[in-house]
């Protein structure tokens, strides 16, 4: 893992090594903001057919708009089911449509599960993985007795209520600078575990929902998800905040709680 300006997610995307000095002497270096709901999907990186990745449709539209073979790089990896506001990714092109007139072109083409927020030039040594300062995901919680047909595909369900005034005293255990090992999957690149979160806040939704915010400068496999699972245990009132603590000091992945579901998760954005 290539460190430069922070630190980024444990999976990151790249284009093709063998590919990228091609791709970079071409003369524009294109940044993309997309938006997608990843239910249909497995998850953002390119795969091999007959399996579809948000990257594979992407690259195919974009290549139609630009007339040459478009290889992306992004701001991280997300998983089978997780959904994006704000995913960045960047590509190098020789093609001449001008860069207001690509979210108009490219949204004509993609599926209605996927949208160009926005486009931009960007400087040639521009990366949208390895230039990001921090990112910020979301999680939501569906709380109530029954499940909701219109929020399965984006939200957890959690079939009581929480104790949210102990999630939200547990959740301030990963202010500032920690050593992650407790919320990190295994099968992730060998990295140092240690990350720094900014900002972490519980906001209650009308509908019963729960949104959980972290905002920090990288983040390990799975760390978000495992952390909502330990935490809605807290909130369950299996976990005490005290004892969410002493997981995170334990640096054991086996003290934490399962891996919450894909589908609660969004990454929201990224900061350069």
């Amino acid at each position: 893992m290539h460190f430069s300006n922070g630190i980024h997610d444990e999976r990151d995307e790249e284009m093709k090594p063998e590919h990228k000095t091609e791709m970079k002497a071409r003369a524009r270096n294109i940044r993309l903001t997309v938006s997608y709901d990843g239910t249909n999907y497995h998850g953002f990186q390119r795969q091999r057919p007959p399996v579809v990745a948000v990257q594979n449709v992407l690259e195919e539209k974009l290549e139609a708009i630009f007339g040459d073979s478009i290889e992306l790089a992004a701001s991280g990896r997300t998983d089978a089911g997780v959904h994006a506001y704000g995913q960045v990714v960047n590509f190098f092109t020789d093609g001449q449509i001008p860069v207001e007139r690509v979210p108009r072109a490219v949204n004509g083409l993609l599926p209605p599960d996927i949208a160009v927020l926005e486009a931009a030039e960007a400087d040639p040594d521009f990366s949208a993985r390895h230039s990001a300062k921090s990112k910020t995901y979301i999680y939501r919680i569906q709380q109530g007795a029954l499940p909701c047909p219109f929020t399965r595909n984006y939200a957890w369900h959690v079939g009581r209520p929480l104790d949210v005034a102990a999630m939200r005293e547990a959740l301030g255990c990963v202010h500032g600078t920690h050593d992650f090992t407790s919320f990190r999957a295994s099968g992730g690149a060998p990295m140092s575990p240690v990350r720094t979160m900014y900002r972490e806040e519980i906001r209650a939704i009308p509908g019963d929902m729960l949104e959980i915010v972290l905002h920090g400068n990288g983040f390990l496999y799975h760390m978000v998800r495992n952390i909502i699972g330990t935490l809605a245990n807290v909130g369950l009132g299996r976990i005490s905040p005290a004892g969410f603590r002493d997981i995170l000091e334990a640096r054991d992945r086996q003290k934490a709680s399962p891996t919450a579901p894909a589908q609660g998760l969004y990454l929201f954005s990224v900061e350069y």
